[in-house]
């Protein structure tokens, strides 16, 4: 059987490899496989087959420079809740870790939070962590989220809203308690664009062209702080610097 999209697995065994040469790639391999065969024929809302949703959760993690265990549970973490397939079957064909972790992302998923009122929120994302004994399970879990949101334009309105205000209260706070910044971010970012868009919208623009309108100044900047500092005598290795993020300067507006 030729799974689809041997291409981008490629490219995630490559990465995996990347940070781990002694990665067990032959799990993932297997994984994917799998994975490809029991989604196939289903396909997201997008349009594109679902295994494109898999791979990217385990491309994610990959970034994270999570092990094998993890990414392969990101390739098959919808396996029970989607496909005819059991808890025991993967435990049966990848092992316990691997099946411990996507039996762990299936409770999760299973749960439906319903308030956005801060105290129960946090009631609930204390439960979520309680119930995690492996934090792999949450992390993919993060990862899942974090790709259902780079997707969100394909749901209907009232469905983005609920999805995304249940990422602002949930999981946003706990990628920032476990100190993943990038991807509290991220998620921050896109929970901003589906919950508030014409405030996204008008503050996209309105950073848009004071970047534009300051790229040459932040340029001269940059020479005259490399001439100085090695004046000083002071080595010089590299200035970088970073735009703001729009949900944060709009929480600065409001305050």
């Amino acid at each position: 059987y030729p799974p689809a999209d041997l291409t981008r697995f490629e490219d995630l065994t490559e990465r995996v490899r990347a940070a781990n040469p002694d990665a067990d790639t032959e799990l993932l391999r297997r994984a994917y496989v799998f994975s490809a065969y029991e989604h196939k024929g289903q396909v997201r809302r997008s349009g594109e087959p679902y295994l494109v949703h898999p791979l990217e959760v385990a491309a994610i993690l990959a970034d994270l420079r999570l092990d094998p265990v993890a990414i392969a549970a990101g390739l098959l973490h919808d396996i029970v809740e989607d496909t005819p397939n059991t808890i025991d079957k993967v435990r049966e064909l990848f092992g316990e870790d691997v099946a411990h972790v996507v039996e762990g992302v299936t409770k999760l998923s299973a749960l439906q939070f319903s308030s956005s009122e801060e105290r129960q929120a946090e009631s609930f994302r204390k439960m979520l962590l309680a119930m995690v004994d492996d934090i792999r399970v949450i992390l993919v879990k993060l990862a899942d989220r974090l790709h259902n949101m780079r997707t969100l334009h394909h749901l209907p309105e009232e469905r983005r809203a609920q999805i995304a205000q249940e990422t602002r209260d949930i999981y946003s706070p706990i990628a920032h308690r476990l100190g993943m910044s990038k991807l509290k971010n991220e998620l921050e970012e896109l929970t901003f664009r589906h919950i508030e868009p014409a405030a996204y919208q008008s503050l996209h623009v309105q950073v848009e062209a004071k970047r534009r309108a300051t790229e040459g100044l932040i340029d001269e900047l940059r020479t005259r702080l490399v001439e100085k500092l090695e004046e000083a005598q002071i080595p010089v290795v590299a200035i970088d610097g970073r735009i703001k993020r729009l949900w944060s300067i709009h929480q600065n507006l409001q305050r």
